[in-house]
This record gives C-alpha cells, structure tokens and sequence, in this order.
C-alpha cells in the first residue's frame, strides 16, 4: 500500500491552463496534463532559478519528493512539445499559499498569494489604511 499524497503548497494559479500548436484542431490532439504541483515546481526551478532544497522547502515538501515532481513535469513537457501534443494544466493535491488583508476605510478583505509584495492600498476604495488579517486577527501590513 502506497502513502498517501501530501498536499503541496503552490504560490497561485496559472491564468493560462490550455496550451496547443498552432494550427492544428482541438479535436485532433492528444493531450498531456500537467499538474498545477508539477507546474508550480517548473516555475521555482526554472523560472525561480531556485535550487530543489529551497524549493522543495517552498512547497512544503522533501528535496527528493521535488525531484520526482520536477522531472515529471519536465517529461510531460517534452512530450507535448517534441510530439505536438496539447498541454492542459489542472488537477493535483495542492493549497494555496495566500494572505489576507482587510481595509479599515471600506472593511474590503482580498487575498494575495505570497511572494507578491506588499499590497500599497485596498483595490476598492485606494485606502493606504490596510491590515493584514491573521487567524481572525487583524495586523498592520
């Protein structure tokens, strides 16, 4: 019996989660899907330039449980790329990573994934007069 999946933590999720070549019907693809862990992965180590103990570190998870994700991902990769084949991103045992604030003037809340900066006013009523909301305690951002 195999252990179970550990959630993995995941900064956000891609706007995009549908990649095809160009020219060449939905209908007529095979598809590969790539999970939004394995996604979350490619962008720490490629994107990030992160090494694997600090990104793993990131997901919450072990340095060899990243490996195995990222070569994964690096395989779904190659095969959509080097064999025309669509890539759709979804699916995966994940939690995002957000913060939460609230706004004093308007008492707007919104999150934010980390690793965005610090938000400079509420995106309702511009209110520099932000807190960040934790565990059902507000704190200056």
């Amino acid at each position: 019996m195999s252990r179970p999946i550990k959630v993995r933590r995941i900064a956000c999720c891609p706007e995009a989660n549908y990649f095809k070549p160009r020219g060449i019907p939905v209908v007529e693809l095979e598809e590969v899907i790539l999970s939004t862990d394995e996604l979350e992965a490619v962008r720490l180590a490629d994107l990030d330039g992160l090494y694997q103990e600090k990104a793993a570190g990131n997901m919450k998870i072990s340095r060899q449980t990243f490996g195995n994700i990222i070569r994964s991902a690096h395989k779904k990769i190659a095969d959509a790329l080097v064999n025309g084949k669509a890539l759709r991103i979804e699916g995966g045992v994940v939690a995002i990573d957000e913060r939460r604030f609230s706004c004093q003037g308007c008492n707007f809340e919104w999150t934010l994934p980390f690793g965005t900066g610090r938000p400079t006013g509420c995106p309702q009523c511009r209110s520099r007069s932000i807190f960040r909301v934790l565990k059902g305690k507000k704190q200056s951002a």
